[in-house]
């Protein structure tokens, strides 16, 4: 078993679930964050009254499921990612799980 976290802006949502059920990770949850490209525009929004939202609205999904399910979703984002018109590419990452209850 390992952590698989993938970040996407929420624009592909929708997407990004279909993959998600396409390799078989019917077990994962999800999170909204704030997007960040550069650290200017984050000191830029810790001001008292920021003119506009800090972040690009983002999420976050993780899921702790088996290599398998893992290698085929990888390949779906990496071809997903492939024909992205924008410079926001869905992002992924895999940690081992030493212990777990």
């Amino acid at each position: 078993m390992k952590l698989l976290i993938v970040t996407t802006v929420s624009e592909f949502q929708q997407d990004i679930l279909k993959l998600f059920k396409k390799a078989n990770i019917e077990a994962f949850s999800s999170s909204e964050i704030d997007g960040y490209k550069n650290t200017n525009s984050l000191i830029a929004t810790q001001s008292w009254f920021p003119g506009h939202k800090g972040g690009n609205e983002s999420l976050m999904f993780f899921s702790f499921t088996d290599e398998v399910k893992i290698d085929e979703i990888l390949e779906y984002l990496k071809e997903y990612n492939i024909h992205l018109e924008t410079n926001n590419p869905v992002r992924a990452i895999v940690l081992p799980i030493e212990k777990s209850i």
